[in-house]
């Protein structure tokens, strides 16, 4: 399973004040709280921490099909500047995470052998042609035949005729960014 989340920095400044009395307290770890007020750009390192949560979040709930709220008990921790480990009960996730001035974008997989995946980060409102132009180019069909389905988690999964093409997906918008991951159903 694959999962991600993408943050429109610009938005967070505006809608989310992670300065407010209990914020913290409510999201991340005692660990956690320690790396994000120790950080250099505090803010950056809220949002990276939240990225890679709601990450792994995705690709939790994608394999256990239940929803639940509970970003407190995954627990971050970074490996470098951009790769970090996420840890829900006994479920080690990894991640990858680009951030800029714009925004920060996270991948998060279960395994260190990373599946082949497709990801890209563009507007919300075509993301989910972006989607079917991809599947068009990596099997095939064309992009007009491909249709999403949603799991009973809500999370999309593409199909052609009654045939499953993605094994995992997962769509992030906020702000003026949108970005998808998937994996293919059957990869040679």
């Amino acid at each position: 399973m694959i999962g991600n989340d993408i943050v429109d920095l610009s938005l967070a400044a505006i809608q989310s004040n992670w300065q407010r009395r209990g914020f913290l307290e409510k999201q991340f770890t005692k660990k956690e709280r320690d790396c994000i007020l120790n950080a250099s750009n505090s803010f950056v390192q809220v949002w990276l921490f939240w990225s890679m949560k709601e990450a792994a979040y995705k690709c939790y709930t994608q394999q256990h099909q239940k929803r639940f709220f509970a970003p407190q008990k995954f627990e971050c921790s970074m490996v470098s500047k951009t790769k970090g480990i996420v840890v829900f009960k006994e479920n080690t996730f990894y991640t990858t995470t680009e951030y800029n001035a714009l925004y920060c974008y996270t991948i998060a997989q279960q395994t260190t052998t990373q599946e082949s995946f497709y990801t890209a980060i563009g507007l919300p409102k075509i993301i989910n042609k972006n989607v079917q132009q991809q599947l068009q180019t990596m099997t095939g069909i064309l992009a007009e035949a491909i249709y999403q389905r949603k799991s009973s988690i809500g999370a999309p999964l593409y199909y052609f005729k009654e045939k499953q093409l993605t094994k995992s997906c997962s769509i992030s918008h906020h702000g003026n960014f949108g970005a998808f991951v998937f994996t293919l159903q059957n990869e040679a």
